[in-house]
């Protein structure tokens, strides 16, 4: 049993390393932006959400993994910004489908400054996030920067896979879901592009192209089906100020949620007509009144410690699969760190 004591140790060096390469990825990005007109309706917002405090767990994963296989930082790095920019990119999309309200403490872009001119912003950001992919495989020799490249296309392909498959839940107003459903959901939506894919590229240079990426996908998928799940209940149970979105945003918004997808499965009556009534609603439908309906039947019925155990169940696994997935890898600090994560998802729980 880890102490209190030893909880906040692990906690406080992992968030100082992720602060440290969020400081470093934060200043490369805002170094690849271009400048020029028309910097108030383009290049001014695309600026807005990479100079905003982020975790940078992708390319902290992409440079600790590549490291622990190993590369040198400088080969990392342009991956690690590419990875991150892309993320802004689908951030901004993402505020624009979901029409979110709040992004990283602030308003999203779409609230600022209108649909179109975001989803530009977003544009430009992908955009800028290749340019910066191709000049960071410039230092790798060929047949490394293909796997890269398809490495990425692969990514953003089951990205947006994930997202087709959450708008059409949404659109088709799909009730019959088990967890397994969410699970596969959240492979491609989140998972891929979070974890697996920066742990894979990282590895894919440090070996040059030799290491075994299969574990990677393994350990990579419960892991950030963990993290996901912790994020789904922060926006069911967290403090605004800390979580950085809307609060009860998941619910506004009809996502399929795991604790969402649990109610669905055990609430009976009234309750569940309740439910399914809501679900058939759009977001400017439904009322503060019924989502606090529904978030309090989630209570009534066990769905957020459902999907607290459920998250721990999975974060067991993910332990179980970090040996294998390193097991190629050189011990040092990046190791160490990897191996932090796991219980550091399970002590930010608590």
């Amino acid at each position: 049993m880890t102490s209190t004591a030893d909880r906040t140790q692990l906690v406080s060096g992992v968030d100082e390393r992720l602060r440290e390469v969020a400081k470093l990825v934060r200043r490369s990005m805002l170094d690849a932006m271009p400048d020029g007109e028309p910097s108030q309706w383009l290049y001014a917002p695309m600026r807005e959400y990479p100079s905003r405090p982020g975790k940078a767990l992708r390319p902290a994963l992409c440079l600790s993994a590549g490291r622990a296989f190993g590369a040198d930082s400088d080969e990392l790095l342009g991956l690690a910004v590419t990875i991150e920019l892309l993320h802004n990119a689908f951030l901004v999309h993402d505020d624009v489908a979901d029409g979110s309200e709040m992004r990283r403490g602030r308003p999203t872009l779409a609230a600022t400054h209108g649909i179109a001119a975001a989803l530009n912003a977003g544009d430009a950001l992908a955009v800028v996030a290749g340019q910066v992919l191709r000049r960071a495989t410039r230092r790798l020799d060929r047949d490394l920067a293909e796997l890269v490249w398809a490495e990425f296309d692969t990514m953003a392909m089951r990205t947006l896979e994930g997202q087709a498959l959450e708008v059409g839940w949404q659109l088709d107003k799909v009730e019959d879901l088990r967890p397994d459903d969410y699970l596969h959901l959240i492979m491609h939506k989140t998972c891929w592009y979070t974890t697996i894919h920066p742990l894979r590229v990282g590895a894919m240079v440090g070996s040059r192209g030799t290491a075994h990426l299969d574990p990677l996908v393994r350990f990579g998928f419960h892991f950030g089906a963990a993290f996901q799940i912790r994020d789904d209940l922060l926006n069911l149970v967290g403090d605004e100020r800390v979580y950085g979105k809307e609060i009860l945003g998941d619910l506004y918004e009809g996502k399929r949620t795991l604790p969402l997808v649990h109610l669905l499965s055990v609430a009976d009556g009234r309750d569940l007509e309740v439910v399914r009534d809501y679900l058939h609603l759009s977001r400017s439908e439904r009322s503060t009144e019924l989502v606090h309906r529904v978030r309090t039947l989630m209570d009534s019925y066990g769905s957020i410690a459902y999907t607290s155990e459920f998250a721990e169940g999975i974060l067991l696994v993910a332990e179980e699969y970090f040996e294998q997935a390193f097991a190629d890898a050189k011990p040092g600090p990046d190791l160490d760190f990897l191996r932090a994560l796991v219980p550091y998802v399970w002590a930010r729980w608590r």
